[in-house]
């Protein structure tokens, strides 16, 4: 009962100041939502168990080429090796994607309905036993359906998809769907909350493996292909990661000689190296990209809290300053000091709840954003972030904390009223050269969190730009057009001329500079190279001799910004004359260092004849923007009729605009081919790079948050400061000071503390800078620039914020000042 008294005591002081419990509890919203946003995505990227039996003991197969990234991806020739031979797993479990033209998805046919794509993927028999999930109605797939001679080919769909297509409806159950033109009986619900192990993709259907042998013979996991199969295992119990890890190495190293996808690349095999990491938080590809930009976020939303805390804390400081008189007074009249703190604190943690609660309806708001920021990927990403226990138990937990933390110092001050002191000095201060020191070191802390912020915002906003620039081609006015011929009864070799002539009619729209087709786009995730050797270079032992290699049409440079250093581009007289090839500058470096290599001779191995490379270009990236940019060569595609569907078209105006004439053009064209993609440039190339894309856009938004709240924390701090000086303001005033000399005063005080802060903040910074080098690779953590713009910036809002306070003082009434003392 006494604590909801203190509590409803509270509500009404904090109603009767409600600019100062708007902005205290908005600070606070903003600190704890940013919290609790990034949360949420680490805690579904990184920490969120799978909803299985024992997540701790299940471990993702692994292997990569040195240098590349690791991936799970094996044969079926390896995987019956493995689950053989091992004695470390008590299961070994696998799944193959649809492999269908729709990607991860399945096209499902339901009666008359219309057929819809459904996500879903190829299990082991041993999947859901293996994983210990439990099914929510009838039975989960075994391993007597993995089999091609089973009397009846099952599926099993996800609990969401039977609510969104099925209603809960439990006639489902034996019901015949056609799944990619092959029909399946729906044998099993899979539980609530169980959508797979890969965190980014939420499955509604699973088959056995062995009906992939029907839907997709050309493509199924018996061709025994390299990267059919994503592996994971559950450990024996007694056995460790390491034991595992060594026993399966020996196997892995032993199925490499023996598995024929890798036969053809034997001079790979000793540089393979197998790997082996826990499982439990699920699969993803995108946790390696996101990890460390999400801890990087993580840091910076711990400043923007930090800069709450202080704001908030040094606002009720000054409103712990006025109330001296009301405490002098409850404690006069019988109050104990204990009941005074705790009456403080109340509304501290008061503050920090209502912050909290509005902090959550920010941070899923914020959430969604940065959902749509993920998405927009190269990668489709279906994550599922909802709240849960976990992160309300963090919210409760970060609003406890800020409200201790901002919350102590009132409630210290309060139990040490002295009674006698505030009522003897009536409107003056009591405040001690301590308590204003107090005061002002807040401001301080405040200004140094916002200057690592604005560093932090504009490094990461240099960091992509820097990018943008190292591309070796202008991304921007460039409209990417992806056709497809499968349907259009054109044979590829039969391509050529009407593909000449759709270039002639894209190039005759208004506004577009130039057309062009190639086998790959630049930044859109597809690559190729082949083995070559080149005239006049011997490789040194065991140099690898691929080239990456992309098919152009002439003006393919001349689209995408990339300058002709020498020689020349190809041209349509090259069709029927002796192979050519352009190189880039870093495939001429290497093969032939300073001399031309215009005349020189590139034969692939498995060609009887040789490219003659007639143009160098400069260098431009291929697969990836932060990567090197490779030794690259460029064959003509209409030279030998190598034709492919990816149009690039440079315009002189906004890219989209033309879209629906490209259309049409295509249409008048070639009316039986189809249109799949339409995009930009600009936009796939920012697909790629949307991790470092995130870092910077939300370090500048929370940059500008952390300027403005140390703006109004110093605001509020010299408010409080002149309205409590008025006297001594009035005093001067009498005695000679000019309005000049007291706004100068105000300004050299709000100086002092923002001086302080940028020194605290530069050292700061120089001491972050390599973390955030370490964390983030490429990064240039250069300082200089940065950190002068931002101190100016700093010093220039924090003058701002100071000048009000200023002209307040300069415009104090000695008569009146002296009256009131």
């Amino acid at each position: 009962m006494r604590l909801w008294q203190e509590v409803r005591y509270a509500a009404r002081m904090l109603r009767r100041t409600p600019g100062f419990t708007a902005v205290a509890v908005l600070s606070l919203a903003l600190g704890i939502g940013a919290n609790t946003a990034i949360f949420s995505l680490i805690d579904t990227v990184m920490l969120r168990q799978l909803p299985v039996e024992q997540p701790g003991r299940l471990v993702e197969l692994l292997h990569r080429f040195p240098g590349e990234p690791h991936f799970n991806g094996f044969s079926w020739p390896a995987y019956r090796y493995f689950v053989d031979r091992n004695h470390g797993f008590a299961a070994l479990l696998g799944t193959a994607r649809s492999g269908s033209p729709h990607g991860s998805s399945f096209l499902v046919r339901s009666g008359a309905a219309e057929a819809q794509s459904v996500d879903g993927v190829y299990v082991t028999g041993n999947y859901f036993a293996g994983l210990g999930v439990k099914p929510a109605a009838g039975r989960l797939i075994g391993e007597p359906d993995d089999r091609i001679e089973a009397p009846a080919h099952v599926a099993v769909i996800g609990w969401a998809f039977w609510k969104r297509r099925f209603n809960l409806d439990r006639a489902v159950l034996g019901r015949s769907i056609a799944v990619d033109g092959v029909p399946v009986t729906i044998v099993g619900i899979a539980p609530r909350g169980f959508a797979g192990w890969r965190i980014e993709f939420a499955q509604d259907l699973w088959l056995p493996l062995a009906v992939q042998t029907l839907t997709h013979p050309a493509n199924n996991y018996t061709k025994s292909r390299g990267g059919d199969l994503t592996l994971v295992g559950r450990l024996r119990p007694g056995v460790s990661l390491e034991q595992a890890r060594a026993e399966m190495a020996v196997l892995y190293r032993q199925t490499m000689q023996s598995d024929q996808y890798w036969a053809a690349g034997k001079r790979f095999i000793r540089a393979m190296k197998f790997e082996m990491e826990p499982a439990g938080a699920g699969l993803s590809g995108m946790r390696d990209r996101f990890a460390q930009p999400l801890v990087v976020l993580m840091g910076v939303v711990a400043l923007i809290l930090l800069i709450a805390c202080t704001n908030v804390a040094s606002l009720l400081l000054a409103r712990g300053a006025a109330r001296q008189r009301e405490m002098a007074l409850r404690v006069s009249l019988g109050a104990t000091r204990l009941r005074l703190a705790r009456q403080a604190m109340t509304e501290s943690l008061l503050l920090a709840g209502a912050g909290a609660a509005l902090g959550v309806v920010l941070a899923y708001g914020g959430t969604s954003a940065l959902l749509r920021i993920i998405a927009s990927g190269r990668e489709p990403v279906q994550l599922a972030v909802q709240p849960d226990a976990r992160v309300m138990l963090f919210t409760a937990g970060a609003a406890l904390l800020t409200g201790l933390l901002f919350g102590l110092l009132p409630a210290w001050r309060a139990c040490f009223t002295a009674p006698a002191s505030p009522l003897r000095e009536g409107g003056r201060s009591g405040e001690t050269r301590l308590r204003r020191l107090f005061g002002k070191s807040l401001v301080v802390a405040q200004v140094a969190f916002s200057l690592v912020l604005l560093i932090a915002a504009i490094l990461f906003l240099r960091h992509v730009e820097s990018l943008y620039a190292g591309l070796g081609f202008s991304r921007g006015h460039v409209l990417l057009v992806t056709l497809d011929p499968s349907r259009s009864g054109y044979r590829r070799e039969q391509l050529a001329a009407p593909y000449r002539e759709l270039l002639q009619r894209l190039e005759a729209i208004p506004g577009v500079r130039s057309a062009t087709l190639s086998g790959m786009t630049p930044i859109s995730g597809l690559g190729a190279n082949r083995d070559a050797t080149v005239e006049g270079y011997q490789p040194a032992p065991g140099e690898l001799r691929y080239i990456v290699e992309n098919w152009v049409a002439p003006r393919y440079f001349a689209t995408y910004g990339t300058p002709l250093l020498a020689g020349r581009d190809f041209t349509s007289e090259d069709q029927g004359r002796p192979r050519v090839a352009i190189v880039n500058r870093a495939m001429a470096r290497h093969y032939f260092g300073d001399a031309s290599p215009l005349g020189k001779h590139v034969l692939f191995d498995g060609d009887l004849q040789p490219y003659e490379i007639v143009g160098l270009v400069a260098d431009a990236k291929y697969q990836e923007v932060a990567e090197a940019t490779p030794s690259t060569i460029y064959l003509d595609a209409f030279q030998e009729g190598h034709m492919f569907s990816r149009f690039s078209i440079r315009t002189s105006g906004a890219p989209a605009a033309i879209a629906g004439e490209v259309r049409r053009r295509v249409k008048e064209a070639l009316p039986n081919v189809a249109v799949e993609n339409v995009t930009t440039l600009a936009d796939q190339v920012d697909a790629a790079i949307v991790p470092e894309r995130l870092l910077e856009m939300v370090s500048r938004l929370f940059g500008a948050v952390g300027l403005v709240l140390a703006a109004i924390g110093l605001y509020g701090l010299l408010a409080y400061t002149v309205a409590r000086r008025r006297s001594e303001i009035g005093i001067r005033m009498a005695l000679g000071a000019t309005t000049g000399n007291v706004t100068r005063m105000v300004l050299r005080d709000a100086f002092g503390m923002v001086a302080a802060g940028l020194g605290l903040g530069v050292l700061m910074a120089f001491w972050g800078r390599r973390l955030a080098s370490s964390l983030i690779p490429g990064l240039r953590a250069t300082m200089m620039a940065p950190l002068a713009f931002a101190a100016i910036t700093m010093l220039a809002v924090a003058l701002a914020a100071a000048w009000i306070p200023a002209r307040r003082a300069a415009r104090v009434d000695p008569m009146e000042a002296l009256r009131h003392e």
